[in-house]
């Protein structure tokens, strides 16, 4: 799907404002309000915007202990990646996983209600052989930082 000037302009916007109006919207893009709106449901029918929703600080509503882990595994053939990717997936203490080159295979978010619920969950995983070599283990001790970023408006009519 190619995306316009005017495509990139709405997704920027409503990544940083998801409840924003459709005139708002339309007037922050310079369009009318059907067009922008048909643009909008062509964007969400293609799967580009996958959905809306509020952004929770955590810490206001349930106390929750952010630990970020290193994850390096023992061998690095295919099988091994689905194994530990399925558990990452089927485990909701884990918000977030990335997987990264340079010694390190993953880096893993976990948001728990203690330390010991943290280590209660590692400990089942290295129980469960999902072939971990290493880890390292970080605590949050606070966040500096915490946003959507924004979209980078690329084209050359700007």
């Amino acid at each position: 799907m190619k995306l316009d000037r005017y495509d990139l302009k709405i997704l920027d916007i409503l990544s940083r404002d998801g409840r924003i109006t459709k005139s708002k919207l339309a007037e922050a893009i310079n369009l009318s309000v059907s067009p922008c709106w048909e643009r909008v449901r062509r964007l969400e029918k293609a799967g580009v915007i996958e959905g809306y929703g509020a952004r929770i600080n955590p810490t206001l509503v349930v106390k929750r202990t952010p630990v970020w882990v290193q994850i390096e595994l023992a061998t690095h053939q295919a099988a091994s990646f689905a194994r530990f990717e399925k558990a990452v997936a089927e485990t909701p203490e884990v918000t977030e996983c990335v997987a990264v080159g340079g010694g390190v295979d993953y880096l893993v978010k976990f948001e728990t209600d203690s330390i010991d619920a943290y280590q209660r969950t590692i400990d089942a995983w290295l129980v469960d052989g999902l072939g971990i070599e290493r880890y390292f283990t970080y605590i949050v001790t606070k966040t500096v930082k915490r946003t959507t970023p924004p979209l980078s408006l690329h084209d050359d009519e700007s």
